[in-house]
This record gives C-alpha cells, sequence and structure tokens, in this order.
C-alpha cells in the first residue's frame, strides 16, 4: 500500500514540476501562449478587429506615452505574465515584427516601467491610438 502511495505521489508530482517549469518560457513561446490566438503566430492580427502587431509599433515604441500604450493594451496588461516577462514579450515583438521601424536609439522596454503603466488597463485602446497616432494606417 505505501508503495502505491508512493507512485502516486510521484504521478501527481511529475506532471506538476513541468508545468512550473513551463511557466518560465522565453518570450517567443510566451508570444505564442498568450498573444497568437488573437494576432496570430505571425503577428498579422485580423484587422481590424484585431490590430496587426507588424510595423507601426516601431513608432508607438519611440515616444513615452507609446511605451505606456504597448503595456496598458487590455491583452497584454491582463496577461498571465510578470512584469519582466511581459516586458520581454514585447521588446521581442518589437524587435521580431517591427524591427524596421523602431527608432535608432530604442531602449528595451524593463519591467518596471511594464508595472508602473499595466495597472492602469486601458477600456478603449483603438480609440487612444486613433488620438495619439492618427497618421497610422486604420488596419494596424
Amino acid at each position: 500500500m505505501q508503495a502505491l502511495r508512493s507512485i502516486t505521489v510521484i504521478a501527481i508530482a511529475i506532471p506538476l514540476a513541468l508545468a512550473a517549469g513551463a511557466s518560465s518560457a522565453d518570450p517567443r513561446s510566451d508570444y505564442l501562449l498568450h498573444c497568437a490566438g488573437c494576432h496570430q503566430p505571425n503577428g498579422l492580427g485580423l484587422p481590424p478587429e484585431v490590430p496587426s502587431l507588424v510595423g507601426p509599433l516601431g513608432a508607438i515604441a519611440s515616444s513615452s506615452e507609446g511605451r505606456d500604450y504597448l503595456a496598458r493594451v487590455p491583452g497584454a496588461s491582463q496577461a498571465p505574465l510578470t512584469d519582466d516577462e511581459l516586458a520581454a514579450v514585447l521588446n521581442w515583438i518589437l524587435t521580431e515584427f517591427n524591427g524596421d521601424t523602431l527608432p535608432e536609439d530604442f531602449r528595451p522596454l524593463r519591467g518596471k516601467e511594464i508595472g508602473k503603466s499595466r495597472s492602469n488597463v486601458l477600456s478603449d485602446p483603438v480609440r487612444l491610438r486613433n488620438e495619439l497616432w492618427p497618421d497610422l494606417d486604420d488596419a494596424t
């Protein structure tokens, strides 16, 4: 009976240990797990309902308002990631999908910066984006 209990404990412990290890994925994996369901693996989204993450974010990330905006978008701000993990995902999106539009002096987002912004979730990110960046393509 003791051996059966030990086997049961091990059978439960192994999947839990594997799940705990999976929670600290790399930024690309976190993107695929938490963002790609809507924005697609290639970041193109389904405009206009789901904006593309390809191209225009480099211009947005060049200002303090834009950096704040990226952390406040509901899908980002409410993702089950730490501030550092979310910063890593956003930086991955910016370099992977927006490298051509990032300013030369781009500074990667930091977890501390994300933490300050993400608690103030945007109720209407499209409206704010159109107010702050009216020249961006409406399809993005």
